[in-house]
């Protein structure tokens, strides 16, 4: 089974490692895994493990309550998000009111500035700064209750860091004052408590706008949550109705629905017609009608009139519900690219105490002032906060994947979102991927007579038809509002065609070997017209009535709009396109031509379609399948990644790992491209989190003070450590504003 819980208190890499680790040590407990982004963790057990696993994470310092519904623990997560906000904010401001006196006192009047209390009443001096900072202290003390909590479960964390290089400074400081009172005046120029109070007051401020940034990683997830209505208007056997709360309805129920709500769930339309947005279910944002009979999805919003539907799909089975499961599965699932963090993070900080610590030792040795050694070591500690490393993978993922939700992309799961980006070619099917899926009337070649006299008549034959050819002729003559004559007989014949009575007159429609078959004559001209149109691709269907040919239709399966678009968007991100189909060479080759695909594979049976990848695979690497149908299941499995749409068959969207939800081929290459995107945003985060420290660590160390530079101030390394991971997290949402 799979659990759910809300982590609190978690503040970098160190402490949602922290928590796995210790999860993982319950016994019983298959996989578990923490999102320091969404400050989740899922557990995987056979059986449930709750008490087990609030002990563990209760043991290494944090909060947990159980997940509640997506949408209330939603609520819950943004209402608690709004106070920690609100609370921080509290304290960000009390400990910037004493900051900007306590460092103006304390260094104005080295720039000259006039001052109260001077160093020369160095007792007043050094008392004045410390009464200063203790308000400092108590606004930030949930560095010292956090961090030194966390050292003394030996799970040492970013506040750790920055409460053992802060209380260093205080200890040297209190020293100070210490040989002030014995009657050392000089030590008033020793005096640190300002290092102190700045660096608190800049890391505080930095975890301001990291929980402001934090926020947005997840609207667009929130978003979705938040379609479905809190109520449903239910209509009962008498007739009247009831305003119940969604979790009430039940497969069935009959639910009225006024323009402008959100509908509740999924249904078929009964009574009444209406258009509806679905733009955050799908991406796309044009209305689209609905009438009787029609389906509607929960929380798309009704546009138009009032209507009545019979609920199908409610509760956790709902589409908008999936979609918000797929979502959050996507963003919980740990990438490939991001174990290699998730590694260095968990011995990140007691590498960077010791570090610290030889810093501070070596410059003692080699004779620089005690006062030296404290800033290296203080500096050392403050700039290596691991946020950054921390942040780089999960708030990429997070953004990622709600842009490709709100555009009406699915991604199942974390290594699908690294793959896309990656695929050197991609396979597609061709009815109903390329092509729209239905047959439709293309050409009318009347002979002997004129168009509507001959469609009426082949139209009307056709009518008792369940052959999607001839329903095709008849749903041609239905839009041209032809009055169409209910014919008196009709038989199919298997393979070749139909014949039928109509007003009296045998008409017979087929093959043109149905025709020879039945002794009518066809002229060159006719016969020639026929090749020219089967070799565009298109079924030829000729008429006869009463023994004499009087027409002949062309249909075909018309290829998408944009599909076109489509691969020359995949050809210019350097993807091979090849379409495999078990239509015949001519058709296949007409279609390919038509989209600019390279590469055709026809006559292939659907068995087939699953060895034709593995060729592809041996051939290119990486290789996604594009397909709709039963037939595809094997084949979109067998694929690096497979695409379907949600007007595909349930084996195909099972089998698919790209779900694209609306009826725009475009999803196919948007869903690359924001792939390609999120993993080179991820590549940037973590390069500038890895490149942050291996830069700022030897110069907080004295680097450049060994060459004859300047010594990083603690105050400096705490702006720095702040804005790094701010940088990371405002990289990511980037990704929000990617064209596509």
């Amino acid at each position: 089974m799979l659990k759910e819980y809300s982590i609190t208190g978690m503040s970098c890499a160190a402490c949602s490692n922290a928590v796995e680790r210790a999860v993982k040590k319950v016994s019983g407990v298959n996989a578990a895994h923490v999102s320091l982004a969404a400050e989740k963790l899922r557990v995987r057990s056979d059986s449930d493990l709750s008490e087990a696993v609030f002990a563990a994470v209760k043991k290494v310092g944090f909060g947990i309550t159980h997940a509640q519904s997506a949408k209330k623990q939603s609520a819950i997560d943004k209402e608690r998000r709004l106070r920690q906000a609100k609370l921080h904010k509290r304290r960000l401001i009390v400990a910037a009111a004493f900051t900007i006196p306590l460092f103006y006192l304390s260094m104005g009047t080295m720039i000259g500035l006039p001052s109260p209390i001077t160093p020369e009443t160095p007792l007043l001096f050094a008392l004045a700064q410390l009464l200063l900072l203790i308000p400092i202290i108590i606004a930030g003390r949930h560095f010292y209750v956090r961090g030194i909590s966390a050292l003394v479960k030996l799970h040492p964390n970013m506040d750790s860091l920055v409460s053992v290089g802060t209380i260093a400074s205080m200890v040297y400081s209190l020293y100070s004052v210490f040989l002030i009172v014995s009657g050392d005046r000089h030590a008033a120029h020793n005096l640190y408590f300002e290092s102190v109070g700045v660096i608190i007051t800049l890391v505080m401020l930095g975890k301001y706008f990291e929980m402001r940034a934090k926020a947005k990683t997840n609207d667009a997830l929130d978003a979705l949550i938040n379609l479905t209505p809190d109520t449903a208007v239910v209509i009962d056997p008498n007739g009247e109705q009831h305003e119940v709360s969604v979790s009430e309805i039940l497969p069935k129920d009959l639910l009225f629905v006024k323009p402008g709500a959100s509908i509740p769930c999924d249904g078929i339309i009964i009574k009444g017609s209406t258009s509806v947005d679905e733009s955050m279910l799908t991406g796309e944002s044009l209305p689209v009608d609905k009438a009787v009979g029609d389906n509607v999805t929960g929380g798309s919003i009704n546009l138009g009139g009032a209507f009545v539907f019979k609920a199908e799909q409610v509760g956790e089975d709902t589409m908008l519900s999936s979609m918000i499961a797929l979502v959050e599965e996507a963003q919980s699932v740990k990438l490939p690219i991001a174990r290699l963090a998730d590694k260095i993070s968990g011995i990140f900080v007691p590498t960077v105490a010791l570090i610290a610590l030889i810093s501070g030792i070596l410059w003692l040795v080699l004779g620089e002032t005690p006062l030296h050694a404290l800033k290296v070591f203080v500096s050392v500690l403050v700039i290596a906060c691991p946020c950054a490393l921390g942040l780089a993978t999960p708030t990429a993922i997070m953004v990622g994947t709600g842009r490709c939700a709100k555009e009406g992309i699915l991604i199942k799961d974390g290594t699908t979102l690294e793959t896309a980006g990656k695929l050197k070619c991609i396979a597609f099917d061709k009815t109903g991927t390329l092509t729209e899926g239905s047959p439709v009337v293309t050409d009318i070649i009347p002979i002997g007579t004129d168009e509507t006299e001959m469609l009426t008549l082949f139209a009307s034959a056709e009518m008792l038809s369940e052959h999607p050819l001839g329903k095709a002729v008849t749903e041609c003559a239905v839009k041209r509002q032809l009055s169409l004559i209910q014919p008196d007989s009709f038989i199919a014949l298997s393979g070749m065609g139909a014949k039928a009575t109509v007003n009296g007159s045998e008409i017979l429609m087929g093959k043109p070997a149905l025709m020879q078959e039945n002794g009518i004559d066809m002229d060159d001209g006719i016969t020639a017209e026929l090749n020219a149109l089967e070799a565009q691709g298109k079924t030829c269907m000729l008429m006869a009535r009463d023994g004499v040919l009087t027409g002949m239709v062309a249909v075909s399966d018309l290829i998408k709009p944009n599909a076109d678009k489509l691969i020359e968007k995949l050809h210019s991100m350097g993807v091979k396109t090849v379409l495999i189909t078990g239509d015949n060479e001519g058709t296949a080759r007409t279609i390919a031509s038509q989209a600019g695909i390279e590469e055709v594979r026809s006559n292939v049976l659907p068995k087939d379609k699953a060895e034709i990848i593995k060729q592809l695979q041996s051939r290119y690497g990486l290789v996604g399948m594009v397909g709709d149908g039963i037939n595809d299941a094997v084949a979109l499995a067998q694929a690096d990644v497979g695409f379907s749409f949600n007007t595909g068959t349930d084996v195909a969207m099972a089998g698919a790992s790209i779900i694209v939800m609306h009826k725009s081929i475009l999803g196919i290459s948007d869903a690359v491209l924001l792939s390609k995107r999120t993993m080179l945003t991820i590549k940037e985060n973590l390069f500038w989190a890895f490149a942050y420290n291996c830069i700022g660590i030897p110069i907080a160390a004295g680097l450049l003070y060994a060459f004859g530079g300047p010594l990083l101030n603690p105050m400096i390394a705490a702006l720095a450590m702040s804005f790094s991971s701010v940088t990371v997290l405002l990289n990511a949402l980037r990704l929000k504003i990617v064209k596509v």
